[in-house]
This record gives C-alpha cells, structure tokens and sequence, in this order.
C-alpha cells in the first residue's frame, strides 16, 4: 500500500488525533514563532489543504491540540476525601507535564517570543476552560458542599500546588514521588484553606 493510499483512507478523529500529534512535536521541534501549515502537515502525513479545511492558521491547531490533550480533574462525587482527590489532581499534573501536551506547552512559555505570543490564549482558550490549574477544580468543588470557606480559595491558593510540583520538575528534572505530592498536600493546600498540616479528609 503506498502512502499515499494510506492517507486518504484516515478520517474523522484518526486524521484529527494524528494532526494534533504533529503539530505537538513540531512546535517543540521548531517553537511557534516557526510553526507552519506545510510542516504539520508534513509531520501528520497529510496535505495542508486538509488543515485549512478545520482552522486558520497553525496557532489554532497548536490550541485545539493543547485543548483536546489536557486533563481535567475529577473529585470524588460524594465530596468525602479532599486530600485523596489532591493528591490525585497533582499525580494527573505530573502525568500531563510529561506527555506530548505537557512538553510542548513547557516549550511555548520557556521561550519568550513565544510565551509572549501564546500565554494569553493558553490561559483563556486551554486552561481556564478546561478547569484552571490543577487542584482548582477539587477544590471549588468541596468549597462549594461547604467543606471549607469559599473565600479562602484564592488564586494563589489555587496555584500552590501546581507551583511547588513545577519546581520540583525544574530542580530535579524528575517527576515528583507521590509522597512528595502527599507533603505539598498537607504541607500547603490544606493549611492554606484550614484544614491543618495533616487531614485525610474534609
């Protein structure tokens, strides 16, 4: 089979998925400053009037990309265990920065020109819709069933955690161990909103 028989024959979310994969590993491979229609499209193996059929330009791929990869956190439906659900939140943060996703967006906002480019709609258009930072949804969730004053969930709150985990990917260049999710945990989130050093649950 050539492969050109092989392209024509991908389709709906197959050809959607292999697009987003490409324009991942480009834009980490070349930065966003160099991100094209035809190197996407050469990366995904198929030709660029297909992208221009569904977006623009090859920012708005790289962001339905970033969008459809990124996880967003799910507490416990009964609201019954704040510390499990955080620890869970971060473990997905960590999972995420080393995925395809995570890589290109640690790409888009250590390089200046791009994050000057780019932070703006990631935040709006990625990470505010699809929850925030990490932890954030889990934590509106138990504020609002009244397990912790609402107003003690801030935006600098809703950052410890997703700031200590990111140091100590930077530091150590290392995933964090999911007892190092457990002290930041107990050490910051739930001091911060109340709960004390140590509460296994809200």
């Amino acid at each position: 089979m050539s492969d050109r028989g092989a392209r024509t024959r991908r389709r709906g979310e197959e050809l959607i998925r292999a697009i987003h994969d490409a324009v991942l590993e480009e834009v980490v491979e070349v930065g966003v400053g160099r991100l094209t229609m035809d190197g996407i499209g050469r990366r995904a193996a198929t030709p660029r009037t297909t992208l221009y059929r569904r977006w623009s330009d090859p920012i708005e791929v790289l962001l339905d990309a970033l969008y459809h990869q990124h996880p967003v956190e799910e507490p416990a439906p009964g609201a019954d265990d704040l510390r499990g659900d955080l620890i869970r939140a971060l473990r997905l943060m960590v999972e995420w920065a080393l995925s395809p996703a995570g890589r290109a967006v640690a790409a888009i906002l250590t390089d200046p020109k791009s994050a000057a480019l780019m932070s703006e709609a990631l935040f709006e258009r990625v990470f505010a819709s699809r929850g925030g930072t990490f932890t954030r949804t889990v934590l509106r969730h138990y504020a609002d069933r009244g397990r912790f004053p609402a107003e003690l969930l801030t935006p600098v709150v809703a950052d410890i955690g997703e700031a200590l985990v990111t140091k100590r990917l930077i530091d150590t260049g290392a995933p964090p161990a999911d007892e190092d999710l457990a002290a930041i945990v107990d050490q910051a989130i739930l001091p911060a909103i109340g709960l004390g050093p140590r509460a296994p649950r809200a």
